[in-house]
C-alpha cells in the first residue's frame, strides 16, 4: 500500500503538462515533471502578478480623475505607463491561456498512448486513471478563463480611449466630462478582477492533485 502511495503521488508530476511547456521529444521523464511543475506555478504567478498591475493602474487612474489633481499631466504620465504594464500582462496571459487550451489535447493523447504500452495491467490502469483525472482538471483552466479575454479587452479598451481623450483635453472641463465613463471603468475592473477567480480555483485543485499528500 506504501509503495502504490507513492506511485501515485510521482506520477502526476512526471506525466502532466503541455507542449508549451516540455521543449522536444528528447526531454526525459524527469525533466518533463521538472518543467511541467514550474509551467503550473509560472501560470499561477502571472495571473496574480496580473491582478496586482490592474489594482495599481486602478490606483493611478483613480488619481488622474479625481476632483482637484494637483498636477494631471504627472498624473497622467503615472497612468499611461501602468496602461502600457498592464496591456503587455494581459496579452501575455491571454496568450498562455490559449496555448494550454490548444496543447492539452494533443499532450493528454501522447499520454495515453504512452499508457498503451505498459505491460503490467495494473500500471496501465494507474495510467488511464489518472490521464483521465488530470485532462479534466487542466481542461478547467482555459474553460473557467473563457471569461478573462472579454473582461481584458473590455476594460483596456475603455481605459485606452479615455487616456487618448484626456491626452487632447487635460482641462478641467476635459477631466469632468469623463467622469461617467471613468465610473463605468471602475465597474469593468471589478468584472475584470472576478473572471479571474475561477482559473486561480482550477489551478489550485492541480496544484493540489499535484503536491498534496496521496
Amino acid at each position: 500500500m506504501k509503495l502504490r502511495s507513492k506511485s501515485l503521488a510521482f506520477l502526476p508530476v512526471l506525466l502532466l503538462g503541455t507542449a508549451a511547456f516540455l521543449g522536444g521529444c528528447a526531454t526525459t521523464g524527469m525533466d518533463r515533471s521538472v518543467k511541467t511543475s514550474n509551467s503550473i506555478q509560472e501560470v499561477d504567478s502571472e495571473i496574480r502578478e496580473m491582478i496586482v498591475q490592474i489594482d495599481t493602474t486602478g490606483a493611478s487612474f483613480d488619481s488622474l480623475v479625481r476632483t482637484g489633481q494637483p498636477d494631471p499631466k504627472k498624473a497622467l504620465h503615472t497612468y499611461s505607463d501602468d496602461l502600457a504594464k498592464l496591456d503587455r500582462q494581459g496579452k501575455r496571459v491571454i496568450k498562455r491561456m490559449d496555448e494550454m487550451e490548444s496543447r492539452s489535447t494533443e499532450y493528454f493523447a501522447e499520454w495515453e498512448k504512452q499508457g498503451d504500452a505498459y505491460k503490467n495491467p495494473r500500471i496501465q490502469e494507474l495510467s488511464a486513471q489518472r490521464r483521465t483525472k488530470l485532462a479534466e482538471l487542466y481542461a478547467q483552466v482555459p474553460k473557467s478563463g473563457a471569461g478573462i479575454k472579454r473582461a481584458f479587452h473590455n476594460y483596456l479598451s475603455n481605459l485606452q480611449e479615455i487616456q487618448k481623450y484626456l491626452s487632447t483635453d487635460l482641462t478641467p472641463a476635459g477631466l469632468a466630462a469623463i467622469a461617467p465613463v471613468a465610473e463605468k471603468s471602475v465597474q469593468d475592473r471589478d468584472a475584470l478582477r472576478a473572471s479571474f477567480q475561477p482559473v486561480l480555483s482550477a489551478l489550485d485543485e492541480i496544484k493540489a492533485e499535484l503536491y498534496s499528500a496521496q
